[in-house]
């Protein structure tokens, strides 16, 4: 390694260390180095060897490739962690933005060993200038993949097939996306309410299909606040079309019925129902007022759709096309047992859920 090479290592401990709100000392104590020495591994002039190196990723929960490769050159504008301007937000968002480095470098090693293609990415060939453009972005979208005004089955898929793989991770925040040459990528926080996690998915896709090169929901700055709007309303139509918010206030009398049924079809959140509820006209603001001061419980948003269940973004972690690709590998002696589960996410519980090998299905 080089000089520079070993800097950049040392930048990366001492970000990831910020990140985890971790002094040098506690660092120190936690992978028994000496607080003069994890000083000098960030200031670049002390070389590191595995052993140390896995330790130090082990206590910062980060992986190895972590301080190993530079980020993907459409995310290297990040701002730096620093002593004296870091914050809850910008730590999530480091943390955030690292997963997402690394779920990009597990797509490329795929793609390298030619057990995944990516399909085309998506994007819309109109201007969008407002929230207006923005719902009829989605509009197209949903005629594209022939989905009418119907429920969105399935997140992860419907990213994939418009070009964007889609991680769940369990990390504070919400999520974040970036396109590095031929991969669109996005992660996803399993933190919050499904409704939550759906919004953050469509959210991202959003970024894709307009054109945002890279974005993260953590920390966003003012100076975005009116871009991040837009995307929620190309995010809000795509999940709730407001012809199917007419289509149901034309048979329900009661408006909160209506919603609260509205909201467990098609799983959004109680306050992006709300949102498209009032862009149909179909209540008042006055009624959306003391509908919000009242969000369904559990119960009522069962109740509704007759106490069937709704996963979504849970228990799937990864794509179906990159954890099929996983296991084609791992069935051929290209990965590891133990590298086949690292890249499920935790979809698999241990090796002994993943299928017998190509030669022992030819075995005897």
């Amino acid at each position: 390694m080089s000089t520079l090479d070993w800097n950049e290592i040392g930048e990366r401990v001492r970000e990831a260390r910020l990140a985890m709100q971790l002094s040098q000392e506690q660092l120190a104590q936690k992978t028994d180095l000496d607080r003069t020495m994890i000083s000098k591994i960030e200031a670049g002039s002390r070389r590191l060897d595995a052993l140390e190196l896995s330790r130090l990723a082990r206590a910062l929960d980060m992986s190895l490739g972590h301080f190993l490769n530079a980020p993907p050159a459409v995310m290297s504008h990040r701002t730096p962690l620093a002593e004296d301007t870091t914050t809850a937000a910008t730590q999530a968002s480091y943390r955030i933005d690292s997963a997402l480095a690394s779920w990009i470098r597990e797509i490329r090693l795929l793609m390298s060993l030619n057990m995944l293609r990516p399909g085309p990415i998506r994007q819309y060939p109109g201007k969008v200038d407002g929230s207006l453009a923005a719902a009829a972005a989605a509009r197209w979208l949903r005629a594209e993949l022939n989905l009418g005004s119907d429920p969105i089955e399935s997140m992860a898929d419907l990213c994939e097939r418009c070009g964007q793989y889609v991680l769940v991770i369990d990390l504070p925040g919400d999520g974040a996306s970036a396109v590095d040459d031929d991969i669109a990528a996005a992660v996803v926080s399993l933190n919050g309410d499904p409704g939550r996690r759906r919004s953050t998915a469509a959210h991202e896709l959003g970024h894709l299909i307009l054109g945002d090169e890279y974005s993260t929901d953590v920390g966003v700055s003012a100076s975005r606040v009116e871009r991040e709007d837009i995307v929620d309303a190309f995010a809000a139509e795509l999940l709730l079309p407001v012809e199917a918010v007419h289509r149901a206030s034309s048979r329900e009398t009661s408006n909160r019925s209506m919603l609260v049924r509205l909201a467990a079809e098609y799983r959004t959140s109680w306050s992006l129902t709300l949102r498209q509820a009032r862009t149909a006209e179909a209540i008042t603001p006055g009624e959306e007022k003391k509908l919000r001061a009242h969000p369904p419980t559990f119960a009522e948003f069962r109740d509704s759709v007759g106490w069937t269940p709704q996963p979504d973004l849970n228990s799937i972690r990864v794509p179906p096309s990159f954890a099929h690709a996983v296991m084609t590998a791992y069935r051929l002696g290209r990965i590891t047992g133990n590298r086949a589960l690292e890249l499920m996410h935790g979809q698999l519980g241990s090796q002994a859920d993943l299928p017998p090998r190509l030669e022992e299905d030819e075995a005897p």
